[in-house]
């Protein structure tokens, strides 16, 4: 099972429209479930203790979701790159030799908190660019279908 746990929802419509269809097409090889939790706002001053606060309140939203023997994928700018075909091949071994679920993990604007980042078994960087936290759920969705895509040998990878 692949589960994508992610800190806000998504609330533009076009938006919204492309997570649904790759969320469908990866059901064609997994089971798929998306779960938001709760973002927390920014505080006005801005001040490192009140946004580490924030973090730690949308991390224990995040945690909660995380089962025990899931494999926590955290999405994290301080991750390893990979490509896909190396994703393709480090999410089969996952699922073969580890868990039989896997969480992909994106935090809140702020980042996410000490905990989260313990808690993770890979960091993986998208990219050195900054993506809003919305467009990168869109990216692993489509990363993970070019994945299942790989594995099977199928065209669209190219």
């Amino acid at each position: 099972m692949i589960r994508i746990i992610a800190v806000g929802k998504i609330k533009e419509k076009s938006l919204r429209e492309l997570i649904a269809e790759y969320t469908k097409r990866i059901s064609g090889y997994d089971r798929i479930e998306i779960l938001e939790t709760d973002e927390e706002k920014i505080p006005a001053s801005n001040s490192e203790a009140e946004n580490g606060k924030a973090m730690e309140t949308e991390g224990k939203r995040l945690l909660e979701k995380v089962k025990p023997g899931d494999y926590m994928v955290l999405l994290d700018l301080a991750g390893e790159m990979t490509d896909s075909v190396k994703l393709s091949e480090k999410i089969e071994k996952i699922r073969t030799y580890e868990s039989g679920t896997i969480d992909f993990v994106i935090g809140g604007s702020l980042g996410t908190s000490k905990e989260v980042k313990k808690r993770a078994n890979w960091k993986w960087k998208l990219s050195d660019l900054t993506f809003p936290h919305q467009l990168a759920r869109l990216v692993v969705l489509e990363q993970i279908y070019r994945s299942f895509k790989i594995q099977h040998n199928e065209p669209y990878h190219k």
